[in-house]
């Protein structure tokens, strides 16, 4: 089923049509109450004419009186408005209609050439009289007729209604969605990394979306202002850590050139750079997720060819997957380039990041598969090894920061490389999963399709 258009999907529309359907309801209630007791009026004024023209027909001293008296208002009346009908005693009628019955109900025989019979609703009353039966019937096409008057007011009132609520709806709806286009703007660039963003002034805006309006600028203001204390204080610590760092390193080298120093103290000493090696490692990825982290990098994104991508990375990284005695091959289902919209550098470092978990946490002879493939529209990502795998309990858990699982804490890395990977696909808007491969792992990142084509 289709949907409806944005504009009636919109709030002011929606809340002008539950008005116009309140106030249909309430004139439906009204008009037919109104009807109804209008129609039972009408109904009991006919009844009392129908009791008074019996009773000026009783005034009649007998039979004979009564059939001409009937015969005189019968060629003054006619048989379409009121019926006048009177059997007399021997079995004459007497009239300007007579009424039969059979199967299908009551007729009404007149003697008229062209309308021998008529057609349409009476209220009737019956009584016998002078030794005869005297019936009398009064068309109910008045009261009918004030049915079909109360839909038209009926009609006449709610479609001026319905047209005016509409239009009403949609003039604010149009209105409404100027405001809106603009706060969802603000959000997207602010979303985008670009905190200086503002909804700006809305002193005709309604008092709702002004409210709404100054709260965004508000929160853009105060992240903004965090940001830069975020970013002053990672300077500082960066600025200030550097030199220290580099101190040390210096120190460690020098010391390494001591003809003195030799055996298990070398060994130590290798020890201690590869731990400070480490410690720069940890304190640049941290700094790395915290600034993926804040959205900045979105507002560089640009068309990225991920299979070109996937084959350079995977080329850079066989002979290091060789020298560990890995297989490193990489698989595209679909032979059409595959597009995404993003940050090339970021998007490298995700993929290296889980070629390199692969290559590091699998065992010799382990076959490590990079595929790329799509999901309907989805551009789809995937690295699977045939290792150990990652037991489904922990799964969530090596997506956080610094979490490493028992069996790799004696292997080399900061524990940060698939909380690099996470970052990097929630920045894309793409979803990370790790299942099982039986055996091994699987490393799946759904990205969102670009446009209406995903193709080069």
């Amino acid at each position: 089923m289709p949907r409806l258009p944005t504009q009636f999907r919109s709030m002011p529309v929606q809340l002008a049509l539950a008005l116009v359907a309140l106030f249909t309801m309430v004139s439906l209630i009204s008009l037919g109450a109104t009807y109804l007791i209008t129609q039972r009026s009408f109904q009991q004024a006919m009844q009392a004419d129908l009791t008074q023209d019996m009773a000026g027909f009783r005034a009649a001293p007998n039979a004979l009186a009564l059939a001409q008296l009937v015969e005189a208002e019968a060629q003054a009346t006619d048989p379409e408005r009121m019926v006048l009908s009177y059997l007399a005693p021997n079995r004459r009628h007497f009239g300007n209609a007579m009424i039969s019955r059979d199967e299908d109900g009551y007729h009404i025989l007149t003697g008229i050439p062209d309308n021998p019979l008529i057609e349409g609703q009476y209220m009737s009353l019956t009584a016998s009289m002078r030794g005869g039966h005297l019936t009398i019937a009064r068309n109910l096409r008045e009261i009918n007729a004030l049915r079909d008057v109360f839909l038209r007011v009926l009609g006449l009132s709610l479609v001026p209604t319905v047209l005016i609520a509409l239009s009403g709806g949609l003039y604010l709806s149009r209105r409404s969605a100027r405001h809106v286009a603009t706060i969802s703007g603000t959000l997207g660039h602010l979303t985008s990394g670009d905190l200086t963003a503002r909804v700006g002034p809305t002193k005709h805006w309604p008092a709702d979306l002004s409210a709404i309006a100054r709260k965004i600028d508000t929160m853009a203001h105060a992240q903004q202002e965090s940001m830069t204390a975020i970013q002053q204080v990672s300077s500082d610590i960066a600025h200030d850590l550097k030199t220290p760092i580099q101190r040390v390193a210096v120190h460690l080298s020098d010391l390494s050139q001591q003809p003195e120093l030799q055996g298990p103290s070398q060994d130590l000493l290798g020890k201690a750079k590869e731990e400070l090696d480490g410690i720069v490692s940890v304190f640049h990825a941290l700094l790395q997720i915290a600034r993926i982290e804040t959205g900045s990098p979105k507002a560089n994104f640009e068309r990225i060819d991920l299979s070109q991508l996937c084959e350079t990375l995977t080329e850079l990284y066989e002979p290091a997957a060789s020298e560990a005695e890995h297989i490193l091959t990489f698989q595209r289902v679909d032979a059409s380039n595959i597009a995404v919209n993003g940050d090339k550098g970021l998007l490298g470092q995700l993929l290296a990041n889980l070629i390199e978990n692969a290559i590091r946490h699998t065992p010799r002879g382990t076959c490590i598969i990079v595929n790329l493939t799509r999901k309907g529209d989805h551009p789809t990502l995937t690295v699977t090894d045939n290792g150990p795998g990652v037991p489904q309990a922990e799964r969530d858990l090596v997506l956080r920061r610094l979490y490493r699982m028992d069996r790799s804490r004696t292997s080399p890395g900061t524990g940060l490389g698939l909380s690099l990977v996470n970052s990097i696909a929630s920045l894309h808007d793409a979803e990370i999963s790790l299942t099982d491969a039986s055996p091994g792992l699987c490393v799946s990142i759904v990205f969102t399709p670009i446009g209406t084509s995903e193709r080069l």
